[in-house]
């Protein structure tokens, strides 16, 4: 039951950054594809989190906390350095 359950999961994440792709490549504002970029991060940290669960091991649930705050820190400073010009202040 629970490999149905992954193979959906894998297949939700996988059409949801497809379509994030698409998002990036035609969003009409630059703050369309920043959000595009951060739901892609997301997507990919969940497929790691499924691949993860189907092969048993912890060992990817490291990668995706490095990951999750490696995208939080740079959608963070993109967003700053567009609101205000620059990163330091």
């Amino acid at each position: 039951m629970i490999g149905y359950a992954l193979l959906f999961g894998f297949f939700a994440a996988s059409l949801a950054l497809v379509l994030n792709i698409w998002r990036l490549v035609a969003g009409p504002t630059l703050m369309d594809r920043v959000l595009a970029f951060d739901t892609m991060v997301i997507n990919v940290i969940a497929l790691i989190m499924f691949w993860g669960m189907q092969q048993e091991t912890t060992l990817y649930f490291e990668s995706a906390l490095l990951l999750s705050m490696f995208g939080f820190i740079s959608t963070v400073a993109f967003c700053r350095f567009r609101l205000r010009g620059d990163i330091i202040e």
